[in-house]
C-alpha cells in the first residue's frame, strides 16, 4: 500500500501502490498498512484496492520480455586497447584505466 497526507483536511490516505514515485508518498508493507495510525485529530482513510489490478498489467509483462531478451542477447565482443609506439623518445611507466604516465628519459 501507499501512505500519503492531505495536510489541509488532516488526512492520511492508505491506498493501492502507487505506480509512480512520488516525493511525498511512502510505500508500507501490509503489516505496516494495516497497523497505520495518525496524529490525533488526523482522520486514516483507507482505499480497498482494485482487484482486477491484483496481477501484472500487460505493460509489466512487455517490459519483463524485453528484460529477458536483453539479457540472452551474447556480450559484444571488445577489442583490446591498441598501443602506440612510443613517441619521440618517451616511455610508458605506468597506466590507470585510460591515463598512461611517461618518461622522457
Amino acid at each position: 500500500m501507499t501512505l500519503t497526507y492531505v495536510y489541509a483536511d488532516q488526512t492520511a490516505v492508505v491506498g493501492p501502490l502507487a505506480i509512480h514515485a512520488e516525493p511525498h508518498a511512502y510505500d508500507l508493507c501490509e503489516f505496516h498498512s494495516e497497523r497505520l495510525s495518525a496524529p490525533r485529530g488526523w482522520e486514516v482513510l483507507r482505499l480497498a484496492a482494485d482487484p482486477s489490478l491484483a496481477g501484472p498489467s500487460s505493460d509489466d509483462l512487455l517490459a519483463l520480455a524485453d528484460a529477458v531478451r536483453e539479457a540472452a542477447r551474447p556480450a559484444p565482443v571488445q577489442e583490446p586497447p591498441m598501443h602506440r609506439p612510443a613517441e619521440h623518445g618517451m616511455r610508458e611507466t605506468a597506466r590507470r584505466g585510460h591515463l598512461r604516465a611517461l618518461s622522457s628519459d
